[in-house]
């Protein structure tokens, strides 16, 4: 069970706790709440995270109203670890790079594997672009395309900071991945091939057909070994359990071994240019 997981059951618990000392069963608390019943029994079970409004009818309802600020406290921990997209963007794209753009500055060394995608920070402008625009659009948020464009841009200084350390690994199947036009794809690929040699930056390509002994089933940030991030479709997870941390550590470790660098890499960029047609 993750981080997230252990304080979204635990938060259950207390609120099943609290709903007892009620002397109400489940289905007496949802009618006097004029929820389903349903829907307390999966807060208590940890299979839905309550919203603070939630919270606040549940210490009305059990009649302790003075546990309210502990409950809204356990759900901001519960929040650091999990975070929908559509909140996460809200503020817009900007605000969203400048807070990835806090989390890279505090970290020494970065390790970043992905699946489907080119790596933000090592994405051109008008990829970048695309990318937003399909963001914004899935989770009809605000599209500050432009202003999110530039501070991505921003973030990307980092990558000329001496002692600084940044380790990419990207599955082939990334570099045919269009999520933009031909051209914008075709320069993209030119900014990959350029990458290799700097000395802040390790690159390794994944090929198809590589013999794995693991499964990557999806991409990840690791920052100096104390925390994960992942991006799902929904939402951005943070995992700080150090069980969590090393067990995305090995997978990466697995995955250095199937990567190629140096010329091999670089012809899995022209395979990839020639597949597009971009030859």
């Amino acid at each position: 069970m993750s981080d997230y997981q252990t304080a979204r059951v635990t938060l259950g618990a207390r609120l099943r706790e609290l709903r007892a000392e009620s002397g109400l069963t489940g289905k007496a608390f949802a009618s006097r709440l004029g929820w389903p019943a349903s829907k307390v029994s999966k807060i208590e079970t940890g299979k839905q995270a309550p919203t603070v409004a939630d919270l606040e009818a549940w210490a009305t309802a059990s009649g302790s109203p003075d546990v309210l600020p502990e409950l809204n406290s356990r759900l901001r921990t519960l929040e650091t670890h999990y975070a929908a997209w559509r909140r996460q963007l809200a503020a817009g794209v900007r605000a969203r790079q400048e807070a990835w753009q806090a989390t890279e500055s505090a970290s020494a060394e970065i390790w970043n594997f992905e699946s489907a995608v080119i790596p933000g920070l090592l994405q051109t402008p008008e990829y970048a672009r695309h990318m937003f625009l399909r963001t914004t659009a899935l989770h009809r948020t605000t599209q500050d395309i432009e202003a999110g464009v530039n501070a991505r841009i921003q973030r990307q200084q980092a990558l000329y900071t001496p002692g600084r350390r940044f380790h990419f690994l990207i599955w082939e199947a990334a570099l045919q991945m269009l999520v933009c036009p031909r051209d914008v794809m075709g320069g993209q690929l030119d900014r990959i091939a350029g990458v290799f040699g700097m000395s802040t930056v390790e690159l390794g390509i994944i090929p198809l057909g590589a013999d794995l002994t693991v499964v990557p089933t999806h991409g990840f940030w690791l920052f100096d070994d104390q925390l994960v991030m992942v991006e799902t479709i929904g939402a951005e997870l943070r995992l700080t359990d150090q069980a969590e941390i090393g067990l995305y550590r090995t997978v990466w470790d697995e995955l250095v071994q199937a990567a190629v660098t140096g010329p091999k890499a670089h012809r899995l960029i022209a395979r990839a240019r020639a597949s597009l047609g971009l030859m």
